[in-house]
């Protein structure tokens, strides 16, 4: 009979070390970004980069925790987790503290601590128990509406306490229901809507409509294999013709003032560089003026003297262009899309389904969090504020990006003694 390796061994250490490099380089950032001229000690938790040195200590101790506990434990209790967090979130609605127009936190002495955060790693779990048990089957209606409600509740709790760019984060899920035999259909209409929502806000309703109406004759006319769903197609026509109708509406009624104005910034319907447009616009030349090596550990101006709003949270990936340059920015970037890409690997190997399943939820919240973070410092994204895994300021954020990672580094190192 074969000798199972001890668990320590078995830990993907290529994963920790890329973990590792991400939270130092991330406190780097912090400390550039809010030391003053004279430091004294790293240890001055009046500081933002003293605290962040603080929260790293947490977060290592949680990280060697999770490491040490039972691999089954976090399938066993996956759904008090889950129902935990939901009656949470509904106590912050009822008794959190309001910090940047979001009622998202509770205050605790000097800190204070988001629950929303922590809430995505319990979705996770909670997604994974649910599809790991017997008789599932992912084309009944059933199933489709049981992991949607799994992912939307937490999502509309999120979204209540105005905190959309948390409650987005939600619909990365997708990625995990079309790995598990979710029909891709979802992506395709997904796609299509926001295509539309997009278009319908750039130019005139009816141009839509005409547009639509062209695509569709050309379709029946000319594509031989469609002509036999041309009922089918025509229905589609009504139901995006009736989205479009509804584009301007939704827009001027259900979203807020200054959600309206960064959408238009980014579409370029709008200039506001003293407003909406300022944050983005201070973060394209932080990062252009950083050239090709940057300029320099400390010696970035923008960074060092506050140019840049909300520097050492969700905008802190400026700091990297400026300092290090174009040379830094695709050293980061390679770490997290080596880290996305490692994730994935590892999720295939396991012998658990829970545990394929659970990977994979922490690879598309990542890669959400990864792509729409720097996709909105350089102007390709809505300012959402989400912060950057393992590099943006925060404790809440670093702990649950730890929790959610180092519980898939359990179950991996776990995976030879799955049956």
């Amino acid at each position: 009979m074969r000798v199972r390796e001890k668990i320590s061994g078995n830990i993907d250490w290529l994963t920790v070390t890329i973990y590792m490099i991400l939270v130092t380089m991330g406190w780097l950032s912090i400390f550039t970004a809010s030391a003053g001229e004279d430091v004294t000690t790293l240890f001055d938790v009046s500081t933002r980069y003293g605290k962040q040195l603080m929260w790293i200590g947490f977060a290592t101790v949680l990280a060697l925790t999770i490491l040490v506990i039972d691999a089954k434990f976090f399938s066993a209790f996956s759904f008090f987790f889950y129902f935990g967090m939901l009656l949470i979130l509904i106590g912050v609605l009822f008794f959190g503290s309001t910090v940047a127009g979001s009622k998202s936190w509770f205050k605790i002495g000097g800190f204070a601590i988001q629950p929303a955060e922590f809430a995505k790693f319990a979705t996770a779990l909670a997604m994974a128990k649910y599809l790991d048990t017997l008789n599932i089957d992912m084309r009944q209606i059933r199933t489709k509406l049981l992991s949607l409600s799994i992912l939307f509740v937490p999502a509309l709790l999120i979204l209540l306490q105005n905190d959309t760019g948390s409650a987005l984060v939600y619909f990365s899920f997708v990625i995990v229901l079309f790995r598990e035999g979710f029909s891709g259909l979802i992506l395709i209409v997904g796609l299509v809507m926001a295509t539309l929502f997009i278009v319908t806000l750039l130019f005139s309703e009816l141009y839509v409509i005409g547009a639509l109406i062209a695509l569709v004759i050309f379709i029946i006319l000319f594509i031989k294999s469609f002509r036999q769903f041309w009922k089918s197609i025509l229905v589609i026509l009504v139901l995006s013709s009736a989205f479009v109708f509804s584009v301007n509406y939704a827009f001027e009624n259900v979203l807020e003032p200054h959600q309206k104005k960064r959408i238009n910034v980014l579409l370029g319907i709008e200039q506001d560089l003293r407003g909406a447009g300022y944050n983005v616009n201070q973060s394209k030349i932080a990062i252009g003026s950083g050239g090709l090596t940057g300029k320099g550990f400390r010696k970035g101006v923008l960074t060092r003297y506050n140019f840049v709003p909300e520097q050492s949270t969700d905008f802190i990936f400026c700091t990297v262009g400026e300092e290090w340059g174009f040379t830094g920015v695709t050293f980061v970037i390679l770490l997290y899309l080596t880290l996305l890409i490692r994730i994935v690997v590892l999720a295939e190997r396991q012998r658990s389904k829970f545990s394929r399943i659970y990977g994979y939820g922490v690879a598309s919240i990542l890669f959400f969090h990864f792509a729409i973070n720097i996709g909105m410092t350089i102007g390709l994204a809505p300012v959402v504020g989400i912060p950057l895994p393992f590099f943006s300021y925060g404790g809440s954020s670093l702990w649950a990006f730890t929790v959610l990672l180092f519980i898939f580094i359990k179950q991996d190192a776990n995976r030879l003694n799955v049956l």
